[in-house]
């Protein structure tokens, strides 16, 4: 009995134990995200003044529910509204297209571990691990909304209060791209000298690792406010593009290692991090900013309309960007050809322009 106790144990904290992926995560959000009916009923369900436990069911459900009575009818924000000014659980179909049942107790495993304090929100973690379903809380105390998903828990916050933290971060946003592209420019402008800046390159790394880091955050903000967030997503969508590009372009040129080492340490870096310019020469695999060896012109050559195999026969005979730029037509041409090598040696030319 003892060990038919301890392996019902084991499976129950093995459950526990599976963690939810991000984009799993992510598609639970949109569901609940405002703009939709479901986010509506638990918005007018919450201004009711009552509280409310919401399952979503699934095949394992049927194993923690008790009693209740059978709805079996459409779903409207309006009846779960009303259903929900009732003491027990109301579940739902998989799709949310119909109510199911109302009234119901949840009783899942007392041996899973719960965080919670209150009976309904004790409940609904328990069920979410112990079925892997999607477990909604409203507190008429707390006047908030509480999602648990499988081992995951998480409060809706207001739309307004998403808003505003979306804008404070697009502003942020917009000035490290500003640093980006002035950084960015200041490169091309030593690299086309043929003077390579490690300093500036740490730089353009540093400020587009930080857009990208911050751009990750909000593009799940704009998941969370769902119809609110489309002039956000937009606006993130113009500030940042380009970026993730142009950084792995700088990487590749001045990594001592390979890129995608590189941007798997970098990727890994905290905002603290990433400040200290010291933890990206590192992840370069660099004691110092003195650079002895040429650059190797990826970044630079991409910007004209050669495609990527013609850049890397290109760097492979000429070795370095400096020799690329300053070779003749009828050098380039041996490698790729002379319509190509007259376009190319053109299009630097205007490059140079530009900069200068």
């Amino acid at each position: 009995m003892d060990e038919k106790k301890e392996v019902q144990v084991k499976i129950l904290k093995s459950k526990e134990d599976e963690k939810v992926s991000d984009e799993e995560f992510l598609s639970v959000l949109r569901l609940v995200s405002p703009g939709t009916n479901f986010r509506s009923a638990l918005d007018g369900a919450l201004k009711s003044g009552k509280g409310a436990l919401i399952l979503i069911e699934n095949e394992s459900t049927n194993e923690t529910i008790e009693g209740g009575f059978k709805v079996n009818c459409r779903f409207t924000p309006q009846r779960l509204i009303e259903l929900a000014k009732m003491d027990g659980a109301i579940t739902l179909s998989k799709d949310m297209k119909k109510i199911l049942q109302a009234n119901v107790l949840l009783v899942p495993n007392s041996k899973i571990s719960s965080s919670e304090t209150g009976t309904r929100h004790k409940a609904a973690e328990r069920t979410a691990k112990q079925t892997k379903s999607l477990v909604i809380a409203i507190s008429e105390r707390r006047h908030e909304i509480t999602i648990f998903y499988r081992n995951k828990r998480y409060i809706l916050k207001a739309t307004e209060d998403i808003l505003r933290k979306a804008n404070e971060n697009i502003q942020l946003l917009e000035k490290q791209r500003e640093l980006f592209d002035i950084n960015s420019e200041r490169l091309n402008s030593s690299e086309l000298r043929n003077y390579p800046s490690l300093k500036n390159a740490l730089k353009v790394i540093q400020k587009g690792r930080l857009i990208e880091k911050i751009s990750e955050e909000l593009k799940k903000t704009t998941i969370e406010l769902g119809n609110e967030g489309a002039l956000i997503k937009t606006r993130l969508k113009e500030i940042a593009s380009g970026v993730e590009k142009e950084t792995s372009l700088v990487i590749k040129d001045y990594t001592k290692i390979d890129l995608k080492k590189t941007r798997t340490i970098l990727e890994c870096l905290t905002y603290d991090e990433l400040i200290d310019e010291e933890n990206i020469l590192k992840s370069l695999a660099y004691e110092g900013t003195a650079i002895n060896n040429t650059i190797k012109g990826w970044r630079m050559l991409s910007k004209t309309s050669l495609l990527e195999q013609d850049i890397a026969e290109i760097l492979k005979e000429k070795k370095s960007l400096g020799q690329a730029i300053n070779s003749s037509v009828k050098d380039i041409a041996k490698l790729i050809g002379e319509e190509k090598a007259q376009l190319f040696k053109g299009e630097i030319e205007k490059i140079k322009l530009n900069v200068y």
